[in-house]
Order: C-alpha cells, then sequence, then structure tokens
C-alpha cells in the first residue's frame, strides 16, 4: 500500500521517525517520503545519511502549532504519520500550556489539514500515559487520541480514515531510561531508580515501526491498536545491564505511576484481541457503518492490560535484547 504513495512523518526527526522514513524508504518504493519537523539541526544532520538522499526525500520545516504550514505540507500526501509530540512527564507539569499547544492544538490541526488536503490514512502515535492519566502530559494524549477517533466523523463523503497506535516506552528512544542507564554505568555511577518496584512495557523501535506499519495496513477508522507487549521490572533491567553497578533509590517524579496501562478496565468492553495486537474499537458513530470492521474475539471482560500483570522478560531476556540494540553495540 505504500508503494507509489507519498507518505509525511510529523516528528520525522526523532527517534520513531527517522526509524521508520528508512523503512518505508528501503523497503516499499514510496513516490516521496516527507519529513516534517521544527528542528533544521536534526534535518541537517539526516540529509548526511546517503537514506535520506535519495530523490524520493523531502525535508519540510514546520510546527504542528501552525495550521496553515501544515495545509502547504499536506498537499498530495497520501499517508501522514503524527509522531510529533512533547512528551517529557516531569517539563509538562511546569510547562502546561505549552503541551496543550502541541499535543492537543497540534493534533487538530492535523485532523483539519488532512480533511482539507485529502489525505487518505492519518495514524497518531499514543502513549500508555493516555491511560487513566495523572499527568498532564497522558492528559493531553488522551485529548489527542479522542480527536483523533472523532475525526472519522466528520470527513462527511471523503476517504479519509483515522486512527491511533498506543504503546509503551520504546527502548533506546531520546528520554528513556535504557541510554539513561547506559550512560551512568560508562561514567561509573549507580544507577538511579525512582522506586523499587517499578515496571514498564517494553518495545524496540523496529518492532514500534513494524507495528506502526501492520496497523496503516488494516486500519479502517476509529480504532486503537495496541501491541501484545512484554513487561519488565525496571529494576531487572538495571541488573541485566550490569548486576554489580550500586542502585540507588530517588523517589517516585512528579506525577510519575509506578505502573503503566495499555487497556483501561472501562476499556475492555470494547476491545478485540487479534493475534498479535489487541483493538480498541470504536464507538457507534456514523462512520462505523460504512466501512468493513476489523475481526477478532471479543476480549475477557475483566481483561486489565498493565505492565504489572504482563508476562516479564527475565534478566537473561533483557541481556539479549539490549546486546542487539545499535546505540548499545555503539557504546560498548
Amino acid at each position: 500500500m505504500f508503494k507509489n504513495q507519498t507518505i509525511l512523518i510529523t516528528g520525522g526527526t526523532g527517534s520513531f521517525g527517522k526509524k521508520f522514513a528508512k523503512k518505508i524508504i528501503t523497503s516499499y518504493g514510496p513516490k516521496k517520503v516527507i519529513i516534517f519537523s521544527r528542528d533544521e539541526l536534526k534535518q541537517f544532520e539526516m540529509k548526511n545519511d546517503k537514506i535520506f538522499q535519495k530523490k524520493c526525500v523531502r525535508f519540510f520545516l514546520g510546527d504542528v502549532r501552525d495550521l496553515q504550514r501544515l495545509k502547504t505540507a499536506f498537499e498530495g500526501v497520501d499517508i501522514v504519520v503524527h509522531a510529533a509530540a512533547l512528551k517529557q512527564v516531569p517539563a509538562a507539569e511546569y510547562n502546561p500550556t505549552e503541551y496543550i499547544k502541541t499535543n492537543i492544538n497540534g493534533a487538530e490541526n492535523i485532523i483539519q489539514a488532512a480533511i482539507s488536503c485529502n489525505v487518505k490514512r492519518v495514524i497518531a502515535l499514543s502513549t500508555d500515559k493516555a491511560v487513566n492519566p495523572i499527568n498532564l502530559y497522558g492528559a493531553t494524549k488522551l485529548v489527542s487520541d479522542k480527536l483523533f477517533i472523532a475525526a472519522n466523523n466528520i470527513v462527511g463523503k471523503k476517504n479519509i480514515r483515522f486512527s491511533i497506535v498506543r504503546y509503551g516506552n520504546v527502548s533506546g528512544s531520546r528520554g528513556s531510561v535504557l541510554p539513561f542507564f547506559l550512560e551512568l554505568k560508562k561514567n561509573g555511577k549507580p544507577f538511579l531508580l525512582t522506586h523499587k518496584d517499578v515496571t514498564r512495557f517494553w518495545i524496540t523501535l523496529d518492532e514500534g515501526v513494524s507495528f506502526v506499519i501492520n496497523s496503516l495496513k488494516r486500519m479502517q477508522g476509529g480504532e486503537i491498536f495496541i501491541p501484545k507487549l512484554p513487561a519488565i521490572k525496571i529494576i531487572d533491567l538495571a541488573k541485566a545491564i550490569d548486576e554489580k553497578n550500586k542502585i540507588e533509590i530517588i523517589g517516585l517524579r512528579e506525577s510519575e505511576k509506578i505502573h503503566e496501562a495499555l487497556i483501561s478496565s472501562d476499556d475492555n468492553r470494547n476491545v478485540l484481541e487479534l493475534k498479535d495486537c489487541f483493538v480498541i474499537k470504536p464507538l457507534k458513530f456514523n462512520f462505523s457503518k460504512s466501512r468493513n470492521r476489523l475481526k477478532g474475539k471479543i476480549a475477557k471482560s475483566e481483561y486489565y492490560f498493565t505492565s504489572n500483570n504482563s508476562d516479564f522478560l527475565s534478566i537473561k531476556d533483557i541481556k539479549k535484547y539490549i546486546n542487539k540494540l545499535w546505540f548499545y553495540q555503539s557504546l560498548y
């Protein structure tokens, strides 16, 4: 479905955006891949990579807060992958308006530009923090999710679909705990844990990219796609990196959860289980009648998908994962 198509990635210079763009360019024969971001330095650095020097690649400087700029960028675009966001939890608590402007107003701008420019498919990246949010970042992403789902009901007769992909922290992405721990070890410092019982879902960048691609292929509009993920105990991650290194417990950060969730207990009545993922079905908006809905078995009525009731990776399994990661190999 990507061959001879024009694909635009917001936040295209981020960890996910670069990986996704590379996969599309090297494997799917797109007509054009547009890297949309507000960071001119990162765009300049990406251009030094031979993959991004191909004729099909375009770099577009802009901000999702700017509706007119988005409309200009979306002309002739078939598929939009929305990965741009402000995402640091503590920073959101002290800069709430900035997060609202990017994560909520930016989402609405994406929707309006996509409808105006007749984009065929839009998929937005969400987060486990949007489930039962206790921090402002999670709250902004929950509102963003609701906007994208409801957008399917305002497209009229246009053939535009909006869906969501939701997963947990991506190992190795900017700001994630794994590179933070590796840097502490490299500098001979103890591992800093906020709480001894903290758990998180585990997904690699490659797995995240593959899941987004598969979700784009099967989306009908209005779904939230959630991969079946293992979880890790953060203390086990520290031990997997270096069992002899000292661990210090420093206390939970502002609005940090001990465990994260991908499906809440209130959402379970709308959940389908597929082989590789769960799908939260859209409510019965008008748009749901005119499309072939995904088919799968109904998830258990009491199902509650959290990082504390999932399969945990062993220390041995975690070691296997991190040994394969490019940034780990570059450090050691």
